[in-house]
């Protein structure tokens, strides 16, 4: 049996959990939620890494959809709440391949019936704009994890990727974390800075989890996790799920993005500037110096090594498609997951490694945290703190 008929035959049996897609913001942004424009049952690959036919075709038996919105929207939980309607338009559209998940038990009900379980998660504590009663309010939608920042700054927590502010979480940010877990509601510390992770691991009495995260010891950007955090994982009981995005995985992309943006800042553009004058300078560069290409051979590194750290009972996979401009060659789009399998077996890791990887440990840790939950419910009351009565 070939490298790739295994893989077929494990995903048969056990799926692939996914921790991050962006399809939902990618129909916004394409087509204003048109999902006859969209149509996931017919193969969009001229306009979206995602469909129903590719999402067979990768293995896929349960994704977590990010509904996301910008940190600059005008109202983001009224655009939160469009995210989660579109979520739910299209499980109505398509109840024969998607069926709405929100506990472990509905996940396994899904596999049993061969429909992908869908589950939703908000990417940004400004989704919640500072209240807990909004937080509530998500979770009875059906949003099961709150990435607690995405690239700006909250009030209450720092991002990965802009300037310390509150040096981790707030007290209001630490009583998020307990509210989540109160809840059952799983805290997601992709973008969040090393010191929110920490934080984040020190307050939740539940598992964490990385949607959407690599390892930043193999490359260094702030969007990874660092060993240190990594080795918490066992403790916590949380999990750490593997991003294809190649400027987190290959350091040459890493540091390819950071002269292109510095030649952008050069000509008078922000590194964002999207504008015909802005791409011109942009593929000027590009021309000059042609972007690094990730491999499923880097995405395997990051495993490697995060198996190394942490154990293969806390790792995942969280592709981020629809999310990213570029992605790895060999993993272009949401059918690609069975090669990343068949190169961590042909590194020799067993049918039962990659079955944890794959479905089990997502669906442990969706489970550990309901039970958490539960605990918590039968002893504490729904926190109505505020951001000002905790943090001034």
């Amino acid at each position: 049996m070939t490298s790739v008929e295994a893989v077929r035959e494990l995903l048969s049996e056990f799926p692939v959990v996914d921790g991050h897609n962006d399809l939902p913001w990618a129909l916004r942004e394409q087509v204003r939620y048109d999902l006859d424009a969209r149509d996931l049952a017919a193969d969009q690959s001229a306009h979206l890494h995602t469909d129903i036919p590719r999402l067979r075709a990768g293995g896929v038996g349960a994704q977590y959809w990010s509904v996301y919105v910008r940190t600059d929207l005008p109202d983001p939980v009224a655009a939160t709440l469009e995210q989660i309607d579109c979520v739910r338009q299209l499980l109505d559209r398509h109840p024969e391949d998607l069926r709405p998940a929100l506990t472990a038990a509905d996940m396994e009900a899904a596999r049993r019936e061969g429909r992908i379980a869908s589950l939703m998660g908000a990417e940004g504590g400004h989704s919640i704009a500072n209240s807990l009663g909004t937080l509530r309010g998500l979770y009875g939608l059906g949003v099961r994890y709150l990435t607690l920042t995405h690239n700006d700054n909250v009030d209450w927590a720092d991002s990965a990727t802009d300037e310390p502010r509150a040096g981790g979480l707030t007290a209001f940010g630490r009583e998020v974390v307990r509210e989540m877990n109160r809840l059952g509601m799983l805290v997601d510390l992709s973008h969040v800075a090393a010191t929110t992770m920490r934080d984040a691991l020190d307050a939740s009495s539940a598992p964490v989890i990385f949607s959407h995260s690599s390892a930043r010891a193999v490359c260094d950007h702030p969007r990874n996790v660092p060993d240190d955090v990594l080795e918490r994982l066992p403790g916590n009981g949380g999990m750490a799920m593997v991003t294809f995005v190649p400027k987190f995985v290959l350091q040459a992309a890493v540091d390819w993005t950071a002269e292109a943006d510095e030649n952008m800042r050069a000509h008078g553009f922000h590194h964002l500037d999207t504008t015909a004058e802005a791409m011109k300078v942009h593929r000027a560069f590009e021309e000059r110096h042609p972007r690094p290409v990730a491999t499923v051979a880097t995405v395997a590194d990051h495993l490697d090594h995060m198996r190394e750290v942490t154990g293969i009972d806390h790792l995942g996979i969280g592709g981020d498609y629809d999310g990213t401009a570029f992605t790895p060659d060999g993993l272009d789009d949401v059918s690609g997951y069975p090669k990343l399998l068949a190169e961590l077996l042909d590194r020799g890791w067993s049918k039962a490694d990659l079955a944890k990887l794959t479905w089990k440990n997502a669906v442990r840790v969706l489970d550990a945290a309901e039970d958490v939950a539960r605990g918590l419910q039968a002893t504490r009351s729904p926190s109505n703190a505020t951001i000002e009565s905790l943090d001034g």
